[in-house]
């Protein structure tokens, strides 16, 4: 039931392909009128930009973020922050991936257990996935917050998370979860897509 980690990622680039455009139009929509702006913004879903990415800044500037992961995008050059907000669009739509397999395997009648350790097992591979896009910096900055939290360098495991929430369903939630704050910094929004 589980698909394989190549055939996600095949499935993976043609949908951040097929859904290229949505983010393009809500961009434009944002250099337009007021008016047509909210409009577009709010019929996109996945990954929805919501304003152009700010400049880099000085890394002697303090950052206001505990997270070391904003702290870094915030001082990426303008390359390299255009690249990590391609790379967190393709994660997004991973997530649409998973939201999509939950339906499937609750039609199935598979149990909210089952459910929860397929989309975190599915929320590993899109972090391998992702970060294979990344450098090693910051492949090494993600691993050394989740080694800190979890004692894992991909995040907490299913049995983690059940430990965690006491319940299925609030592992299914919290696996599905994107950080407000990475994608704030890289001027996104992931709005989840009806499945």
């Amino acid at each position: 039931m589980r698909p394989s980690p190549s055939s996600f990622l095949s499935r993976a680039r043609v949908r951040v392909h097929a859904r290229a455009l949505v983010p393009f139009v809500a961009a434009v929509a944002l250099l337009g009128t007021a008016g047509s702006s909210v409009a577009v913004a709010a019929e996109a879903c996945g990954s929805v930009i919501t304003a152009p990415l700010a400049p880099p800044v000085s890394a002697d500037d303090p950052c206001p973020s505990a997270d070391p992961v904003v702290c870094r995008i915030r001082v990426l050059p303008m390359d390299e922050k255009v690249e990590a907000q391609r790379t967190r669009m393709q994660y997004h739509g991973l997530l649409e991936d998973m939201h999509r397999t939950e339906r499937d395997m609750r039609e199935a009648g598979a149990t909210d257990e089952e459910i929860a350790r397929e989309l975190v097992d599915m929320r590993n591979q899109a972090k391998e996935i992702t970060r294979a896009g990344m450098t090693p910096e910051e492949v090494r900055i993600l691993e050394e917050r989740n080694i800190a939290k979890y004692g894992n360098p991909l995040g907490p495991t299913a049995d983690q998370l059940y430990a965690k929430y006491g319940s299925w369903q609030q592992v299914i939630d919290a696996s599905m979860r994107t950080s407000y704050a990475v994608d704030r910094e890289l001027s996104l929004e992931y709005r989840p897509c009806p499945v």
